[in-house]
């Protein structure tokens, strides 16, 4: 099924703590210098840093690192770590007197379910969790289920564990399309018995985060439009999806290795199209993957089973 880091020169690293009232963590994705990056919000409850720099309409068009983090809110705090790794190699906007990066960063809701409200996400976590990713070689694998920011993720109205996972496909112009999701959400997959009426452990806060990566030469623009289409693997996987009670989000990351065919608009609009719906594809395969690679978790705030063997 592939991942994430079938993208050339894309990394993933990832950060957690799962003891003493902990049940959180981080994942970065570090791609390479001059990647361009946008991003789309469409949850009802979005934890999200930096997300308006990526606006086609402002400055800056390339992206440092993403931060992907539990702890909802208190969590952002993750990305000020991951910037300062970016700042200390030289990675970021050049400004007069040194670099300033581009880390914009989503978080889902975790808080206290390792039975401790204030066990979340730090700067030094963050810091630690973009090492860990520039550590990593070339397509290298990525960890999937409780690990970094799918750590403390749940599904189901809280009734069954969710975590990370990652999918990848290869179009026939050689165009590589990756993706890898942070699974914490208000629904089950697709086909899914009933949910009970009520959450299981507390209010149904919740957020599904992806990251969609291509090597294929995209703007701004189009980046923006690429991680809107790609929302349409969530709808596909999960039911429900995009509540009130969701923070759903997805960046996308074009590294420009490869270009499209734009011989004439309507081979343009072939290409593109073709991307965007493998990032749709490839997004709910990463769900599902996320889902099934999570396994079971007991803490003093409950016990939370795996879905695979509910």
């Amino acid at each position: 099924m592939g991942t994430l880091t079938d993208v050339p020169g894309i990394r993933v690293g990832h950060v957690q703590k799962n003891t003493d009232g902990w049940l959180t963590g981080v994942t970065v994705v570090l791609p390479p210098p001059g990647t361009v990056g946008s991003v789309d919000v469409q949850g009802g409850g979005p934890a999200t840093h930096e997300t308006d720099a990526l606006d086609p309409t402002t400055l800056v068009r390339t992206v440092d690192a993403v931060v992907l983090t539990g702890g909802s809110a208190y969590g952002l705090a993750s990305a000020t770590g991951a910037q300062r790794w970016c700042e200390e190699n030289g990675r970021g906007f050049a400004v007069p007197g040194g670099v300033v990066p581009i880390v914009p960063a989503a978080a889902i809701f975790d808080l206290g379910r390792g039975g401790n409200f204030s066990a979340r996400p730090t700067p030094e976590m963050g810091y630690a969790a973009t090492a860990a990713a520039a550590a990593q070689g070339e397509g290298h694998d990525v960890g999937r289920g409780n690990t970094g920011a799918g750590t403390g993720a749940l599904i189901g109205r809280g009734q069954y564990k969710g975590g990370v996972g990652t999918a990848s496909v290869t179009l026939e112009n050689g165009v590589v399309v990756g993706a890898l999701a942070i699974v914490n959400a208000l629904g089950l997959p697709f086909g899914a018995t009933a949910q009970p009426a009520q959450p299981a452990h507390g209010a149904p806060l919740n957020t599904t985060l992806v990251v969609v990566a291509t090597n294929a030469v995209l703007d701004g623009a189009e980046c923006k439009r690429t991680a809107a289409a790609s929302h349409a693997g969530i709808a596909r996987a999960l039911n429900p999806s995009h509540t009130l009670a969701d923070g759903d989000t997805v960046f996308c990351l074009a590294t420009g290795a490869v270009a499209l065919d734009r011989s004439d608009e309507a081979a343009r609009q072939v290409s593109l199209v073709t991307l965007q719906s493998a990032a749709a594809d490839v997004v709910r395969l990463a769900i599902l993957d996320g889902v099934a690679a999570a396994d079971p978790v007991a803490t003093p705030a409950g016990e939370y089973g795996a879905y695979r063997t509910a």
